[in-house]
């Protein structure tokens, strides 16, 4: 019969082996994508090569570096130290193998700090999946790339995936040999931020790459046998390059047939360069209608084998994914079934989504939820607040 885990019994079972395990410190980049949520975080390279997207507020004012071989190499074996002492809580405890059950109960034990809460997260869901960081570790040299891989693999046989960031131009100068070997040595997946296929877009956002760098990284990538995750950002083309931006996205997308489309609409904060395009008014928001309207575009041009996913909480309507082109009028419809909707229930929606109630069109229909949306929208009003800048607020929120 297990025992039943509490804070104090936890303290009591750590023997001096177990707390000599679970002080053990890796390093944890700041970001990772939204799929790879409950991926061990390996830490290959610090912050962006490239840096200078003005979409983006990660990394600004951080330095590039390249990690030696050997701390990353320690920093697996300190996840592995820790992994071994959540384990050995579990034997102590009677819970034998079922280890998920004890991690479960170190998530958000904070003492411990934060390297023993997220190998606590991964073991909680079976450990199965890791993610090298930071945003494009294609650049290490691929012979010390296969060496960290690999020792990741033989470290944790289990794993059923790595995956990792990486550059449409860095795919795009590594030879197809190199990303074969990438693949031989156990990268399953690699996650690149197309963001939009118009070469005057890419330009005005400091993208560092082309439309061709893209079809021609993308298709290296696939080419490899490695999957392919492109990532889309609705809205980024602003007012001005809207249109463009949905056909040649489409276009580029069609070129490089990628596993996974995946989308992020644009958000526009402070920390980011494209903030002062925004108050010189160099640079013009859409409304989320039209971004919506873009998406149809967008979706409309696709001719891909892809699964189209859109995960990211920015974005408006989630239940807008499927593969394609199997489910291209699902998603248009979902579309459409938006755009009809009234102006005041369009707003109750948009309102609702960004306030956490409604996560597809349908739960319009949940009275109460719906209530509670028209009871807030009607307050601000009330108080001659902008209903669109408490919008934005929440938004801020989120990211």
């Amino acid at each position: 019969m297990p025992i039943p885990l509490h804070r104090d019994r936890i303290r009591k079972m750590l023997s001096y082996s177990v707390t000599e395990k679970l002080s053990h410190t890796f390093e944890l980049g700041p970001i990772r994508p939204p799929s790879e949520a409950y991926s061990l975080l390996i830490r290959a390279t610090r912050n962006c090569p490239w840096n200078r997207c003005r979409f983006c507020p990660v990394y600004k004012g951080s330095k590039f570096e390249l990690r030696a071989v050997g701390q990353i190499l320690k920093d697996v074996e300190a996840v592995e130290a820790i992994s071994e002492g959540i384990k050995e809580v579990a034997w102590a405890a009677g819970y034998g193998d079922r280890v998920r059950e004890v991690a479960g109960m170190f998530c958000n034990q904070h003492q411990y700090g934060p390297c023993v809460c997220h190998v606590a997260q991964w073991l909680t869901r079976g450990g199965k999946t890791a993610f090298l960081q930071d945003s494009n570790t294609l650049v290490m040299r691929t012979s010390e790339l296969i060496h960290v891989i690999s020792f990741l693999r033989r470290t944790f046989p289990g794993l059923n995936r790595v995956t990792t960031y990486g550059r449409s131009h860095t795919a795009a100068r590594r030879s197809t040999v190199e990303l074969k070997e990438l693949k031989d040595a156990g990268l399953d997946r690699i996650h690149i931020g197309l963001e939009t296929g118009y070469d005057p877009l890419l330009a005005y956002m400091e993208k560092g790459c082309t439309a061709e760098n893209h079809i021609e990284g993308g298709k290296k990538v696939k080419e490899a046998g490695i999957s392919l995750c492109e990532y889309v950002m609705p809205g980024l083309g602003g007012k001005v390059m809207s249109q463009e931006h949905a056909r040649e996205t489409a276009r580029v997308l069609n070129e490089i047939d990628p596993d996974y489309i995946r989308l992020r609409s644009l958000h526009v904060s402070p920390a980011m360069p494209l903030w002062a395009k925004l108050q010189e008014r160099d640079f013009e928001l859409q409304t989320e209608d039209d971004v919506v309207k873009e998406l149809a575009v967008f979706i409309e041009k696709l001719q891909v084998t892809s699964y189209l996913r859109s995960d990211h909480i920015l974005n408006l309507l989630m239940e807008v994914e499927g593969k394609m082109p199997e489910d291209k009028g699902k998603c248009l419809n979902i579309i459409n079934q938006y755009l009809s909707l009234p102006n005041e229930e369009r707003l109750n929606f948009k309102v609702g989504r960004r306030a956490g109630l409604y996560n597809r069109l349908g739960d319009l229909s949940d009275s109460d939820r719906h209530d509670k949306v028209e009871q807030a929208i009607k307050h601000l009003k009330a108080q001659d607040s902008h209903v669109e800048d408490e919008i934005l607020r929440l938004k801020n929120s989120f990211i």
